[in-house]
């Protein structure tokens, strides 16, 4: 048969168009949008993201700080000792 994998059928009122991969524009306008881009998704994202984060910051830091003050030792409990 001597076809390739892509040439097998042939179909009816589809037209499909090829480009050279060395043709091809890779970084055509990656300055112009896509810094301006970056900034615009990290403000529209930063309002859902962070306040998780400082939340769960500060939930752990007031346990953190609850279990040293449990677990130290109460110095009136050891006033009499000699």
């Amino acid at each position: 048969m001597g076809k390739h994998f892509g040439e097998l059928a042939k179909i009816r009122g589809l037209v499909t168009y090829k480009i050279s991969a060395h043709e091809q524009r890779a970084y055509a306008g990656a300055i112009s949008n896509g810094i301006p881009n970056i900034f615009r998704r990290f403000r529209e994202s930063v309002f859902k993201v962070v306040p998780p984060f400082i939340i769960g910051y500060l939930i752990y830091e007031g346990v953190e700080r609850e279990h040293h003050r449990l677990s130290r030792k109460n110095p009136a409990d050891f006033e009499n000792d000699q």
